[in-house]
């Protein structure tokens, strides 16, 4: 296959440009699902989103002791694990269908946070939306991507080579290859964690009494 023979992570992501178009869209629509989402909340359940968003935009506007700090090592083990769990799926084979329900559950997550954000502040809770939630998924969810992509790929390679043509070339260089890109995306996952625990906390510090100027407001 070409991408057996891709050196670099900028080849790979060039040759699987369909693989990537394909989950790129399948992760849209679970961003959209989740956004969706919020009109089956019972009325309740929305009051119960909508005190909790509150208490912790009071809290961080506040600052001090009581505001929540950010933690390195969780907000990487967070995405580790995540992406972790995608690569091993590839490995696995018969987990291949999860790793496509992974992408289009990450999309719901996403969709659903952000759709309550903007469902409480109307159109200008997407400034915090984007302080929160953008940042640090502008390192993520392409890694996440790039993880299914080649998970998909090895996988439908054992397949193809193990089990329907029954070859015995070895896998050993393919799978090196396979470990090389997750263990590339493994410092894309930490760089993501840096942005999260450094750069979001401030952005959203910033606008958290902004954004309880305009809730008073309304």
């Amino acid at each position: 296959m070409g991408t057996a023979a891709s050196p670099s992570l900028g080849l790979y992501v060039k040759d699987n440009v369909h693989l990537y178009l394909f989950l790129s869209v399948l992760f849209l629509m679970g961003v959209v699902f989740g956004a969706l989402m919020l009109g089956a909340l019972t009325p309740e359940q929305q009051q119960d989103l909508s005190r909790y968003l509150g208490s912790f935009l009071q809290t961080v506007s506040l600052g001090g002791e009581t505001a929540p700090k950010p933690d390195l090592l969780a907000a990487f083990g967070l995405h580790f694990k995540w992406m972790a769990l995608i690569w091993l799926l590839g490995i696995s084979v018969v987990g291949l269908p999860l790793v496509l329900v992974l992408n289009f559950l990450k999309g719901m997550l996403i969709g659903f946070t952000v759709g309550v954000i903007v469902s409480e502040y109307t159109w200008k809770g997407l400034a915090f939306a984007f302080a929160s939630v953008v940042p640090q998924n502008l390192l993520v969810i392409p890694a996440l991507l790039a993880c299914s992509a080649a998970a998909i790929t090895f996988s439908t390679y054992l397949v193809r080579h193990r089990f329907l043509q029954k070859t015995n070339d070895s896998a050993a260089p393919f799978f090196l290859k396979y470990a090389n890109i997750g263990l590339s995306l493994v410092v894309v996952m930490f760089a993501a964690a840096l942005v999260e625990t450094y750069v979001s906390p401030v952005l959203i510090e910033r606008l958290a009494p902004w954004l309880l100027g305009l809730a008073g407001a309304a």
